[in-house]
């Protein structure tokens, strides 16, 4: 029952229709307190626990429970992972205090939740950069934003990353763009601490690797500028699907209707009402590939957690595959 509960309570949002219909939508600017109780991520009080040996065993290292009070039952202990000696904790209140100092208090409160049972917590604050491709009109904007993350059962480090967002669709665009073929090699896009360290000591190391978020972006708005006026001619788009996801070689459980499906959408989202006016460009192609990934594929069980963590920029699966996705395109069109 307490995962339901944070499911439908455990997101907050800026004046976007909260997510799926779940948790919290807010119309002003508010401070980094109220955002996390509107997002229900304050007053944890995560702490380690001793994991009691069983009689008749012994080890020579020491295992600690990751504990916290249930936001929605402050009677209720959570266990949230099994973690080693060395590891420390971090309250959500230092994570978005460490988002606060990266930017000296200079971003907005976009969006604050938690995932798996609180196990994952993440916020995203609004910088002041905008990006607007408008070779013909078009005007397509994307807005960027710097996102912090961490997990309380050790599987993700304490992370700040410059995450560009399409305005008109909500696409996530965390790409690693020091990879590409002509490329700034030097460009960080994300700065991770491990859960052994501070995250406190370690602010301007980490406003140095994100440099503000302004050298990653000028990379970013460059290949936007150059996808943007890349034609893509329809074949030219079949053809980046197809590398992108190739026709399976046997039809086993539905295989061929499954894929079918996922072209049809594709194909869908290229042309449709948020990517009509870039439609026939590589930058039209990009936003349709992972625009699918973001929004328009099933969570397992039925579930939308791993779908927001994918929309919200900070699953690392979705991440590569967006990387993928961006190599196919640029290999099509040479760009």
């Amino acid at each position: 029952m307490a995962h339901e509960l944070e499911s439908d309570k455990s997101f907050a949002s800026f004046r976007e229709p909260a997510w799926h219909g779940l948790g919290t939508v807010f119309n002003e600017e508010v401070s980094t307190k109220k955002m996390l109780e509107l997002a229900n991520l304050q007053d944890w009080n995560v702490r380690l626990e001793e994991v009691e040996v069983p009689e008749g065993f012994s080890s020579d290292k020491t295992y600690n429970y990751v504990a916290r009070t249930n936001p929605f039952d402050k009677s209720q202990t959570d266990i949230l992972g099994v973690v080693g000696e060395r590891y420390r904790i971090l309250q959500n209140e230092e994570l978005f205090d460490f988002g606060d100092a990266l930017l000296d208090g200079g971003g907005r409160w976009e969006t604050a939740g938690s995932i798996k049972g609180g196990r994952q917590v993440f916020g995203s604050l609004a910088l002041e950069r905008e990006t607007v491709l408008d070779p013909t009109g078009v005007s397509d904007k994307v807005n960027t934003y710097l996102l912090v993350n961490t997990s309380h059962d050790g599987s993700i480090a304490i992370q700040a990353s410059v995450t560009p967002v399409r305005v008109v669709c909500a696409n996530t665009l965390n790409l690693a763009l020091g990879s590409g073929i002509g490329r700034n090699r030097n460009i960080k896009q994300s700065f991770k601490i491990r859960h052994t360290q501070t995250a406190s000591g370690k602010i301007q190391a980490a406003r140095e690797a994100l440099g503000l978020a302004n050298v990653y972006m000028d990379e970013f708005d460059k290949l936007a500028q150059e996808m943007i006026q890349q034609t893509v001619t329809n074949d030219q788009f079949m053809k980046m699907v197809e590398l992108a996801y190739p026709v399976p070689e046997e039809n086993k459980k539905g295989a061929m209707a499954k894929y079918q499906n996922k072209i049809d959408l594709i194909e869908y989202i290229y042309t449709g009402p948020y990517n009509d006016t870039i439609a026939g460009t590589a930058w039209g192609a990009l936003n349709a590939l992972t625009e699918r990934l973001d929004w328009h594929r099933q969570g397992r069980k039925g579930s939308n957690e791993a779908v927001l963590a994918g929309a919200s920029g900070f699953d690392p699966m979705v991440n590569a595959e967006k990387n993928r996705l961006l190599q196919v395109v640029r290999q099509a069109v040479a760009v």
